[in-house]
């Protein structure tokens, strides 16, 4: 039995509690576990960081422990500041932890690019030599290593952006580019990484393939139920949809990113193109209907809608229309 003293004694002590019961509940969630073990996995028992370093005979992370400080992190975040001023910013700072998953892998992610690159020269200038063959060992070595050290980075971040979603009741989004995902999450995949791959042909991470459905409304919008009902319709009818929504971090576009973020239905987030000026909406509109939707679900918002509304319907996209007036009552003033 653990003798307390103080406060500080109180405070070890229920930190090492709740500790040991987030690593008991992950241990005990098997899908979460069988996620983890499959992304903390060792091609080989050495290890490569970078092209100067020697290659070293070093371990990956144990999985558990590496889900457990990943479950503590974010929502003792969320504790601590639960029901006082700062309760606010928690999602904020949240975001932050979930952001720095994902960029520290979008960095690992091209230094990965890079080794594969070179692998692919040395590949196509075969030399018999033993430099030649030292040479492309540690270079398969190296991108080895780092597919490995991206592939938990990316596992660690999405299950952190599960608990920012279940606590803020909103997907993680980057500030730029996509998020494909692992099996916690559904991928996030930008708009022009989408296009992009389409025209190039690129992995299928960066093109989903699977009938479009469009989604588009304003930023005012509080009634995420009767949204929900709509694309949970829509899904039953087309299981494999690919949500393409016009990018809004508010509003309508927001609750259909939640909604998707819910379902694992992957979703691609059309930006605008400022560039474009007063034309980027209407282009944007554009690109989306040129996707060919089966379907499209339209909110009552600004002239864009409206515009991307003609456009779906000359296109002869079948088309749900809603209607700003038509709205179930907030609750409590809740909006989305």
């Amino acid at each position: 039995m653990t003798k307390i003293t103080n406060f500080s004694d109180l405070a070890t002590t229920m930190a090492d509690l709740r500790a040991t019961q987030i690593a008991s509940d992950v241990r005990q969630d098997d899908g979460l576990v069988q996620t983890y073990d499959g992304a903390f996995v060792e091609a080989s028992e050495m290890a490569k960081l970078s092209i100067v370093d020697p290659a070293e005979k070093l371990e990956m992370p144990d999985a558990e422990e590496a889900a457990a400080a990943v479950e503590l992190m974010m929502r003792t975040m969320f504790d601590v500041l639960k029901d006082t001023r700062m309760e606010s910013i928690a999602a904020d700072l949240a975001w932050g932890f979930v952001n720095s998953f994902h960029m520290v892998a979008k960095r690992i992610e091209g230094r990965e690019d890079d080794a594969a690159r070179k692998l692919l020269e040395l590949t196509r200038a075969f030399d018999p030599s033993e430099i030649y063959a030292v040479e492309l060992e540690e270079t398969q070595l190296l991108c080895q290593t780092l597919q490995g050290n991206r592939e938990a980075l990316e596992c660690m971040r999405d299950h952190a952006g599960e608990v920012y979603r279940v606590e803020t009741g909103r997907p993680f989004s980057a500030t730029r580019g996509s998020r494909v995902s692992s099996k916690l999450t559904a991928s996030m995949i930008d708009g022009r990484d989408y296009l992009a791959a389409r025209a190039a042909k690129r992995r299928e991470e960066h093109n989903p393939t699977g009938p479009v459905v469009a989604f588009s409304g304003g930023a005012v919008w509080h009634d995420h139920e009767t949204l929900y009902d709509r694309l949970d319709q829509i899904q039953r009818r087309i299981p494999n949809m690919v949500l393409v929504t016009t990018a809004q971090n508010k509003g309508c576009d927001a609750i259909a990113g939640a909604w998707a973020a819910s379902r694992g239905v992957k979703l691609v987030t059309m930006m605008l193109n400022r560039n474009l000026g007063n034309r980027a909406g209407f282009v944007r509109n554009e690109q989306i209907v040129k996707l060919r939707p089966v379907e499209a679900i339209v909110c009552e918002g600004s002239g864009v809608q409206l515009d991307f509304a003609r456009k779906l319907r000359a296109a002869g996209v079948p088309m749900h229309v809603f209607r700003a007036a038509e709205q179930r009552p907030a609750i409590n003033g809740r909006r989305a």
